[in-house]
């Protein structure tokens, strides 16, 4: 091992604890800036921790299998996280109850102009039919549009990179837009960025205060079902 100066790193980058850590660190990190500049928007910190591994990974050669052999005991912890969002839900659940029927008629409206918007804008754009597809459940949380993805005979990657931009676009957003057009309500705030960027947005509404975190939360998860209801029908009439 002496004898090769790359050996000791040949050896750690095949240890899935490495990367964990990587994850970890760089993640730590970009969250330690984000809340130095006090929650900046354009200081994400799921975008540039994204950004950062992507280019360690490209300059060490490792590959993503590699990579998520390490990773995926974060993956995993996202089933527990979203799980226990039910904690501020039941916390607050005397607001969510007075807000059900404005919170109903806000999901079906803003599911339906999610998908009608995407598939509309990607068939002016000449995009082939498989991408109109792959981008039509850019709006749900990654595991369920890619199910819904693979029933539409799409392309899940496709779909997945969809997802992540989408979250990512929508947390970077949220605020200074519902700022310029003065809605200041929190609940309404926060169903607006789960509804339309899932769990990205839904952290980044956690991030600005509890209430629109628990009103993005029950977005995040009713938009998933609805949207596996609706897709398959919305599709079918925009593409004849």
């Amino acid at each position: 091992m002496s004898s090769n100066p790359f050996s000791l790193w040949v050896y750690l980058s095949q240890t899935p604890l490495l990367w964990l850590t990587v994850t970890l660190l760089v993640y730590a990190a970009t969250d330690a800036v984000s809340q130095a500049t006090g929650r900046n928007p354009l200081v994400n910190p799921v975008l540039h921790a994204m950004w950062i591994i992507g280019a360690f990974l490209w300059i060490t050669g490792t590959s993503y299998t590699t990579y998520f052999g390490g990773a995926q005991f974060v993956h995993f912890l996202l089933g527990p996280a979203t799980v226990a969002l039910a904690v501020p839900l039941y916390e607050n659940r005397h607001q969510v109850i007075t807000a059900i029927l404005p919170m109903a008629l806000a999901l079906v409206v803003g599911c339906i102009a999610a998908i009608v918007s995407v598939v509309v804008l990607a068939q002016l754009a000449g995009l082939p039919n498989v991408v109109v597809l792959s981008l039509a459940p850019k709006s749900v949380t990654a595991g369920v549009a890619m199910g819904i993805s693979e029933s539409l005979h799409a392309d899940p990657s496709l779909t997945a990179v969809a997802v992540i931009i989408t979250g990512i676009m929508g947390a970077i957003v949220v605020t200074p837009l519902m700022n310029a057009i003065g809605i200041r309500d929190f609940r309404a705030r926060g169903f607006a960025v789960g509804l339309a960027s899932h769990g990205i947005g839904t952290a980044r509404a956690f991030q600005v205060d509890a209430i629109a975190g628990v009103f993005a939360g029950i977005a995040m998860s009713l938009n998933a079902l609805i949207t596996a209801l609706l897709v398959p029908v919305l599709v079918t009439l925009l593409m004849k």
